[in-house]
């Protein structure tokens, strides 16, 4: 069989989307090779998520292109070699490498540019576009001499590379010419929740703002605006919109539309036999689509028309759900009730900044669309039921009011017809989803995303894809996943069963064994931690220090202005005059904010990477070590001064206290874990709100477990009544170690004893009753956790190599970080706000005049 040659021209989401459909959909079985052609140097990435680069997450993790997949021989994936020229008549497309390649079929998928609006000064140095990663690199780099930013655009995009701009530190201003910020998804009582929401964040915004020109003057830009004032910033970044990247269709002489893009009919091709177009630069159903779920539609089509099929695409749902700026906006089906006779109903909380707006049809029987700021948590849901022919169930108005109780809008997964669609970005209805488990014998979400692709792209419908698979799955009498992610199939619980049964001792083990891929950011500190726990080693050595999170990762905790807070351990909440004298001393030489926490220690903010060495050798050598405040472990006990002092006290509560901070100190577990001691009833160290709390009686000591703050508040139950010392501390022994060994990731005490058949009677049961046969093993660990604690600063500082980390610059260890500033408040420091910020970009030079 002679093979044909299909060429794809561009190498992004849409154009790899479109590779990927050739291999699932049989189209290089049937005898097709695929070329692709990309313009950049790296393989296509997540262009979405692209702003999360910012937060840390690398150009690898972007990566859509899955480890071996081009390694197929009838791909040929050519980078950083973009076609230059195409002769549709001799059926061929020379690259800018020279490169003369014969085609079959040819796909264009060269995406879009960004817009930038044609006014004075709009380019030249310190001015970008947020496009690519090579953008978003030179945006850093500039940031690095920069204390203010503005973004023209306040869309989608625009708000992305506020975000951007913010989390470098730059004091940012939004540029929007429209009255509102994100004029396309959101209305005007919409647009002014979501401004207050980002003003809150420090972030400016200027609205109906038309940018004239820019000017240079002298290191700063100043914009200037039709009205208002002009505005002086350090660099500008236009986030304007896009324009289809037509031109070498153009040069081709295809047909474009009247406002660009490549025109393509329903079978996405375009004027030329066997040419079509697909995403961000074709003109398809009347117009260029600037969302990916589309492209990925089209892409679906040319495939099928390759294979022989009658696919169609005569357009696209365009609704959106974001999380701008930590704020969720979500905009779907008719968001501006354009529909004749279309009703709408509006929930507003200014206090708490949640809008929400659904558009229903003239009987209120059926859900148009909606607009959601603020709280997006229905959208799941809502977007299926918008458009669809299945009715409203119950009153409207639940769907957009919170309950008595504050809990989801009234609706679930279940009230969705077959038909409805799940995932907007791969165009997956719940029938499919569905049919997934119960015919396809998918058996778990990662299976029903690799099965369908629901979920997989922007991953707004993970939530209603998991509900979804629960319902079918109990349908079914199967019993749900609990896998920890696509990595692994096991839970958190199973996975340390495994770890501790195989004395499996590194993460490469554990991958190869036991799970796939290259892990996450669910797994690796999942497995750190699980590996901390059962042999108490350093938790940085060899390849363990990559598996950690932030803090973990530099022994301390990260705050908003790129400082680190240091926190020795003050067991008990006793300190001798001594200890805080080197408190004293230490905070002050390094000029450190102090502050009393809730857990009765001192808290050191304001150090640098390269100063938390020099500062806990002091602590160290005064005998102090490792708080712990950065881990998921032990943080404090909190204890009253009890019998000692009070008159009240009925027990030696301080004591007990320490003993307790010191037995289980470093003990890495699944969430933090908290526990007070009070000397008597009236529990002045309010041991009822920790996991374990303890409140001394008459005759010994009552324990209660399961307590905790937060977000939902709890008080603990009582667990054990008027127990001796021996009894308790072996009861909470069992009790924390059997929370390590079985609750799942990021679980609190309190739901993991909910979560258990039986709840906190089958916990009693356990570890008082020995029913499982358990308690020897639970002694065992916990013993062994005891005897080889180690302080992790102490072994940090004795080790030259382990110290080596805790730099700013790796290629300038002895340079500090110069965007880190601080002013006086109250006799102490804080951060310095973006406009209180010295200029780093040089040396101030001294004007001379003649």
């Amino acid at each position: 069989m002679t093979r044909r040659t299909l060429v794809v021209v561009g190498h992004g989401m849409v154009g790899h989307r479109l590779v990927e459909l050739a291999v699932e959909r049989g189209l290089i079985a049937d005898g097709w090779d695929v070329v692709v052609h990309a313009a950049e140097p790296v393989p296509a990435y997540d262009r979405v998520g692209l702003s999360s680069w910012f937060r840390g997450t690398t150009a690898d993790e972007l990566s859509l292109v899955r480890d071996g997949f081009f390694d197929h021989p009838a791909l040929d994936l050519r980078l950083d070699d973009s076609v230059v020229s195409i002769d549709v008549d001799a059926r061929t497309v020379t690259s800018r490498s020279g490169h003369v390649t014969a085609y079959d079929a040819l796909v264009l998928a060269t995406g879009s540019t960004a817009f930038v609006p044609p006014v004075p000064g709009a380019t030249g140095a310190h001015r970008f576009v947020y496009r690519t990663l090579e953008d978003l690199e030179r945006i850093r780099a500039a940031a690095s001499g920069a204390r203010t930013g503005a973004v023209v655009g306040g869309g989608l995009l625009g708000l992305e590379a506020a975000d951007a701009l913010r989390s470098l530190g730059l004091d940012t201003t939004v540029v929007e010419f429209a009255p509102r910020l994100m004029p396309v998804q959101v209305d005007e009582a919409g647009g002014q929740a979501l401004r207050r929401l980002v003003e809150e964040l420090g972030v400016h915004v200027r609205t109906g703002a038309s940018t004239q020109r820019i000017e240079e003057t002298g290191d700063t830009l100043r914009m200037v605006f039709a009205e208002g004032e002009p505005l002086e910033v350090d660099l500008v970044v236009f986030s304007a919109g896009i324009r289809p990247d037509d031109a070498l269709a153009r040069s081709a002489g295809l047909q474009v539309a009247e406002r660009g893009g490549v025109l393509v009919d329903d079978a996405c091709m375009a004027s030329a036999s066997d040419v079509y177009a697909v995403g961000e630069c074709a003109s398809a159903a009347g117009r260029c689509w600037g969302l990916v779920a589309p492209g990925y539609d089209q892409a679906a089509v040319v495939v099928d028309r390759l294979l022989g099929g009658d696919g169609a695409f005569t357009g696209a749902d365009m609704s959106t759900k974001l999380k701008l700026m930590g704020i969720d906006v979500a905009s779907f089906g008719d968001a501006h009730a354009v529909t004749p006779g279309a009703l709408e109903l509006v929930w507003a909380d200014p206090v708490a900044g949640v809008y929400k707006k659904l558009v229903v049809s003239d009987d209120a029987r059926h859900l148009l669309g909606g607009i959601l700021v603020g709280d997006a948590s229905a959208y799941p849901v809502l977007r299926p039921l918008a458009g669809s022919d299945a009715a409203i169930p119950g009153n409207p108005a639940d769907l957009v009011l919170p309950d008595r109780a504050g809990g989801p809008v009234g609706v679930g997964a279940a009230a969705l017809p077959g038909s409805a669609q799940v995932c907007s970005c791969r165009d997956v209805s719940k029938g499919e989803i569905c049919a997934a488990v119960t015919d396809g014998g998918c058996r778990d979400v990662a299976a029903v995303k690799g099965c369908t692709g629901a979920g997989t792209v922007c991953g707004s419908c993970v939530g209603l894809v998991k509900e979804l698979v629960a319902t079918e799955l109990d349908g079914l009498g199967v019993t749900s996943s609990n896998a920890l992610c696509e990595h692994f199939d096991l839970s958190r619980a199973e996975l340390f069963e495994v770890v501790r049964v195989k004395d499996i001792r590194s993460w490469s083990r554990l991958l190869s064994e036991h799970g796939r891929g290259r892990g996450c950011d669910i797994c690796k500190p999942t497995v750190a931690s699980i590996l901390a726990s059962l042999d108490n080693g350093y938790v940085l050595d060899g390849e363990r220090g990559t598996l950690q999170d932030t803090n973990d990762h530099m022994l301390a905790n990260l705050q908003k202005d790129g400082t680190y807070s240091v926190v020795p351990r003050i067991p008990g909440g006793e300190v001798t005059p001594e200890h805080l004298i080197v408190i004293g001393r230490v905070a002050k030489d390094f000029g450190l904010y102090t502050k009393i926490t809730g857990g009765q220690r001192i808290d050191m903010f304001g150090a640098r990477v390269e100063q938390l060495p020099p500062i806990w050798k002091r602590l160290v050598d005064a005998g102090m070590e490792s708080g712990h405040a950065y881990g998921k472990s032990l943080r404090t006990v909190k204890s009253c001064v009890g019998q000692t002092w009070c008159r009240f006290g009925v027990q030696d509560s301080t004591t007990l206290a320490i003993e307790l901070e010191l037995r289980y100190r470093g003990l890495r577990s699944p969430h933090k874990v908290k526990m007070g001691v009070s000397g008597c009833a009236r529990e002045c160290a309010e041991a009822r709100s920790k996991d374990f709390g303890v409140i001394a009686t008459e005759s010994g000591w009552n324990l209660y477990v399961g307590g905790n703050g937060g977000f939902r508040p709890r008080h603990a139950d009582l667990f054990l009544q008027d127990v001796d010392t021996d009894t308790l501390v072996r009861t909470i022994d069992r009790v924390l170690m059997l929370y390590v060994f079985t609750a799942d990731r990021l679980q609190r005490t309190a739901p993991w004893i909910e979560s258990m058949d039986g709840g906190l009677e089958h916990l009693r049961a356990v570890v008082v009753d020995d029913s499982l046969g358990l308690c020897a093993e639970l002694d065992e660990a916990m013993a062994r956790h005891v005897e080889t604690y180690s302080d992790e600063w102490a072994d940090t500082l004795a080790d030259p190599e382990r110290l080596a980390r805790f730099t700013s610059f790796v290629n300038a260890p002895d340079v500090p970080d110069p965007s880190i500033a601080f002013v006086e408040e109250r006799g102490q420091i804080r951060p310095a706000r973006p406009d209180e910020k010295p200029l780093v970009a040089g040396p101030v030079l001294e004007v001379v005049r003649s």
